[in-house]
């Protein structure tokens, strides 16, 4: 059986992306290097050039599609639709929690799970919340960090976006853990997928206008990322924003 995630976004194949890191290689020439270096970012030539695809590939069909979505799909149903696809990394969580001990989140989580996929109607609602039971925020790469597993060099995935090397290979673990993979039927599947895909967008809407405003959004993306990943990893023991500027220190100071 072929292996499935939850993508950026739908147009996301395993050929489609091999093509793109294949092109990010012959084109890494062309992308223009920054003044400074970033120990965590040592391919940040390649990585640069995969986020220019990204964003194009955003500003083109992802971005468009995600304002069309919610300007007309009533609001119960974009709460539905994000119920749904939330109930569906319940499972990832679980396993996650299980892997760092914490006993007392799986079990909660369990009940959470149970509780919004029956009563629920399979995750469009959420009576979980109102029972008290709160969506806990972990995955296999936080219980990784958790083992002592360093995150490694940060990557730029094609259409999948911010990652690192104990990240992404969590990411694949998570695979088996979300029930998207366990779809037989391709086009259901796939439609699932580009759902949850748009869902996700809406979600990152508001976050547009901040990121339109930064010095690099590129560096911006990457420090946010590292920094919020950290900060899940160690369970909030480290700050989730830094002393150090997340936009160009290079760049112009405004009066």
């Amino acid at each position: 059986m072929p292996a499935h995630s939850r993508p950026l976004c739908t147009l996301t194949m395993r050929s489609t992306a091999a093509l793109v890191v294949a092109l990010s290689l012959l084109v890494t020439g062309c992308a223009a290097a920054p003044a400074k270096k970033d120990p965590r970012d040592p391919f940040e030539r390649i990585n640069r050039t995969t986020y220019k695809f990204n964003d194009a590939v955003d500003r083109a069909v992802l971005r468009p599609v995600a304002k069309g979505y919610k300007r007309v799909t009533p609001g119960f149903v974009q709460t539905g639709v994000s119920n749904f696809f939330n109930n569906l990394e319940q499972p990832t969580i679980i396993v996650s929690d299980l892997l760092q001990a914490k006993f007392k989140p799986a079990f909660s989580d369990t009940g959470r799970f149970l509780l919004n996929t029956t009563i629920g109607l399979g995750g469009l609602l959420d009576p979980a919340t109102a029972a008290g039971l709160d969506k806990n925020d972990e995955d296999l790469g936080q219980a990784f960090g958790k083992w002592g597993v360093g995150p490694g060099p940060y990557l730029m995935l094609p259409l999948f976006g911010p990652s690192n090397v104990r990240d992404g290979v969590g990411r694949l673990g998570q695979v088996y853990t979300h029930p998207l993979h366990y779809v037989e039927r391709d086009a259901w599947r796939y439609g699932l997928e580009g759902l949850g895909a748009i869902d996700t967008r809406v979600g990152l809407l508001e976050t547009d206008q901040a990121l339109a405003n930064t010095f690099d959004k590129y560096a911006f993306i990457r420090n946010a990322y590292l920094q919020r990943r950290e900060y899940q990893v160690t369970d909030g023991a480290a700050s989730p924003i830094d002393d150090e500027p997340l936009e160009d220190p290079e760049a112009p100071e405004t009066k």
